[in-house]
């Protein structure tokens, strides 16, 4: 596609997202725009944030531009944009314009289960952007994604109880449909033998969590080189060992969190993080708060749902 001049350098603005339920790690909203003034502005600046982005359009037309294209999106029509990826958007035509962002850190949503297609949508290799072409030229697809997200906005404003079962439900099927559709194979998928092969290590992590857990340890287990395995985890699972330890560590206090009536020493201890800066820096890298405001929040929500 044709990609607008630029005749000025833009700015980059990094946005942090605040998400509206910890647990789901997600925040969608729909944005209105019936004002007159369309096209591109003269000042059009660029953001990026960690979380994949999708757009989906419910009236209206709006123009979207990343560094490798530009385009223009219909009512019906959605657009997913990779985890830090650099993008822009601006209302395409006169009339109103409604349309849904819906962001979300997708690596949050594997579990045990389904921890094979992780790596396929970690980014290692392909920017998740590229799957774009699915929704150009499989329309069922599209319609089909459209419609779980929208989906997903309307669980989140009428909260019905156990809404966040269907949310996670939706996520799933959004994943799945990508991961199937993808004729393109940009999303990589794990052998099976790969992921039999790091079994005991998974294994041992969960089961030592609350311990130091060395490499060294890991190595001897799977009776591999130490930069043999860093290297065959980091491929199998789209993130390192250390920061794959880290997730399970802080899952677990996110579960103590709201389970247990202990004190944040006593759950850093349990989790194996016993430095209380450590601990809160890594909750806070993982969920945007600290464990304290966590755990109110989360007891907020559920007092207002049962409310």
């Amino acid at each position: 596609m044709t990609m607008p001049a630029e005749t000025h350098p833009d700015p980059v603005r990094e946005e942090i997202v605040n998400y509206q339920n910890p647990l789901l790690f997600l925040k969608i909203w729909e944005i209105q725009s019936h004002g007159a003034t369309f096209g591109i502005p003269e000042h059009w600046p660029w953001h990026y944030h960690r979380e994949v982005e999708f757009l989906a359009v419910t009236e209206g037309s709006i123009g979207f531009q990343t560094k490798r294209e530009y385009g223009t999106l219909e009512r019906g029509d959605l657009v997913l944009f990779g985890s830090s990826q650099l993008h822009r958007v601006h209302k395409a035509h006169a009339s109103g314009l409604t349309f849904i962002v819906f962001q979300i850190d997708l690596l949050q949503h594997f579990e045990p289960g389904s921890m094979p297609y992780l790596n396929a949508f970690a980014e290692l290799t392909e920017p998740l952007g590229k799957l774009n072409y699915i929704f150009r030229e499989q329309p069922a697809a599209r319609e089909e994604a459209f419609s779980l997200i929208l989906d997903i906005y309307r669980e989140t404003q009428q909260r019905e109880r156990g809404y966040e079962l269907a949310i996670s439900a939706a996520i799933k099927r959004l994943l799945l449909l990508l991961l199937r559709r993808d004729t393109k194979g940009y999303l990589q998928v794990s052998r099976d033998n790969d992921m039999i092969r790091l079994r005991p290590a998974i294994d041992y992590i969960e089961l030592h969590l609350h311990e130091k857990i060395a490499v060294d340890d890991i190595c001897r287990l799977l009776n591999l080189s130490y930069h043999y395995f860093i290297r065959h985890f980091h491929q199998v699972m789209g993130m390192s060992f250390v920061d794959y330890v880290n997730y399970k560590r802080i899952k677990k206090a996110e579960r103590m969190l709201l389970t247990r009536d202990m004190s944040m020493t006593e759950i850093g201890l349990a989790v194996g993080i016993p430095s209380m800066g450590q601990f809160y820096k890594l909750f806070k890298r993982h969920n945007r708060c600290a464990p304290s405001e966590f755990r109110e929040r989360m007891k907020q929500d559920f007092f207002c749902h049962e409310s």
